[in-house]
């Protein structure tokens, strides 16, 4: 891929989403490891905020809503505030991305098998490859466990292409941002 550009996007680190997730500190210390080197590396980072209308549990302003402690997005990056699990719906995002000719996204964050599976699917289908941090996004216990359930997006996540763009899966340890000239 020749001329890549690399956005970090880090999804729903909120004291809310992030309630009781399998391995929520391990997964915390993948995901700062890399908005660390996303910072040292001048790569455009995304935090997006899920929120809820009055009565719900994310309200606007609420401590729930509040991004988990340790994840401070600095005045340099992109907080898009979401009312839908898909990041690009009703929000500027695309727009964001196309701006600055983003080309690839590396996402990772809470929910796996809502917000992060509905916006890596809707990335592809805009026209953007996604890198999925195998071991950077995390859930709660379901109908399933939740490691099954973070197990199974990995897998099947990582078939999901169209005949433009895909989702790769990888390791936080194998993760680039940028290709090596």
């Amino acid at each position: 891929m020749k001329d890549e550009k690399v956005a970090l996007l880090v999804m729903d680190l909120q004291f809310g989403p992030l309630w009781g997730t399998y391995k929520k500190e391990e997964t915390m210390l993948v995901i700062k490891k890399l908005i660390k080197k996303a910072e040292l590396e001048d790569i455009l980072i995304i935090y997006t905020q899920h929120e809820e209308l009055p009565g719900g549990f994310l309200v606007k302003g609420s401590q729930y809503w509040q991004f988990e402690q340790g994840i401070s997005p600095r005045s340099k990056d992109i907080i898009i505030h979401k009312q839908a699990t898909d990041a690009f719906h009703n929000t500027s995002l695309k727009d964001e991305l196309r701006k600055r000719e983003i080309t690839r996204l590396v996402v990772v964050g809470a929910r796996t098998e809502y917000c992060v599976d509905t916006t890596c699917r809707a990335a592809i289908a805009l026209g953007f490859n996604v890198t999925l941090v195998e071991d950077g996004h995390t859930c709660i216990d379901g109908v399933i466990p939740a490691e099954s359930i973070i197990k199974h997006h990995n897998y099947n996540l990582n078939t999901v292409a169209t005949l433009e763009t895909c989702i790769s899966v990888l390791p936080s340890d194998q993760v680039i941002f940028r290709k090596e000239s």
